[in-house]
């Protein structure tokens, strides 16, 4: 602050080291195109990149101090926010530990199954299609289609909640699905179990599709956009998948998509959940019904 040239704490004072940030930044990219441009010959690469990260963490340091933040608190929740949604994830198979278990102090009867299997059966008649959904030889929920003017597969989106059961351990409409509502205790039957919970599951699996159409069905992604998987922690925050990371959103979302598209592609399957493995498996055969 004492080389600070513009103190204070004024629109002026703030807006020069914004626009300093934007400034060494672009300096650090001209730094980068010289040395594209002349390889080896340009010696002084590594000095000048140190140089223009200096100066930026000047101006980051002035930004920082104007809003009396501190730097050091700063990089820890960013080096928290890293790792909640870098290390607590991965793909099938390859999470840290099993699912959560939200419904461990329940009666049997009350909890998710921890590995079940759920067979999707597409039927067609005439111009309707539709897909049911077994469990064993009982069917579950209601006949599903695309409710939609063109087909779009999402009459298989049951796969995105048996998804977020596997990889979160959470899924209220799976627990409607299997009549695992926790009637037990009358206010997590409301609030975790109930319909406002189920409709915002709905809302964020759709939600999550409109998302995917523009990202190619999510074939070949790795990681979902960081405002999207910011506007599902927040919409869940007063549930208990809260406790759930970014990371762990972020696969389970994945792990929907490859059992959906597996499920359009052969027009149903078997889908074995194992929420200890956070893996959702899919047998390509449709089942007959």
């Amino acid at each position: 602050m004492k080389t600070d040239q513009v103190p204070g704490e004024g629109e002026r004072a703030i807006i020069v080291p914004l626009l300093g940030l934007a400034g060494e930044a672009g300096a650090l990219l001209s730094e980068y195109k010289k040395f594209l441009r002349d390889g080896e010959a340009h010696r002084l690469h590594k000095e000048r990149v140190a140089e223009e990260v200096g100066d930026l963490l000047w101006y980051l340091s002035d930004v920082a101090s104007k809003y009396g933040l501190d730097l050091d608190a700063i990089a820890e929740a960013n080096l928290t926010k890293a790792h909640r949604r870098w290390t607590l994830r991965g793909r099938t198979g390859a999470m840290l530990g099993p699912a959560p278990c939200f419904d461990a102090s329940y009666p049997e009867h009350e909890r998710l199954p921890r590995q079940f299997v759920v067979e999707i059966a597409e039927e067609r008649a005439g111009a309707t299609v539709r897909v049911r959904a077994f469990v064993g030889a009982k069917q579950v929920g209601d006949p599903l289609t695309d409710n939609a003017y063109g087909a779009d597969g999402y009459r298989f989106h049951d796969a995105f909640h048996l998804a977020y059961a596997a990889g979160l351990g959470w899924s209220p409409v799976t627990r409607w699905l299997l009549k695992r509502k926790r009637k037990s205790s009358a206010a997590v039957d409301e609030v975790e179990d109930g319909g406002r919970a189920i409709a915002i599951e709905e809302g964020l699996a759709a939600i999550v599709f409109d998302y995917a159409q523009a990202h190619s069905l999510l074939e070949g992604v790795t990681a979902i956009d960081e405002g999207l998987l910011r506007i599902i922690k927040s919409v869940t925050a007063h549930l208990e998948v809260s406790r759930c990371s970014e990371g762990e959103w972020e696969t389970a979302i994945l792990l929907g998509f490859d059992a959906w598209r597996e499920l359009v592609n052969h027009r149903g399957g078997s889908l074995t959940i194992d929420l200890d493995a956070r893996s959702i498996t899919v047998n390509r055969n449709p089942p007959n019904t």
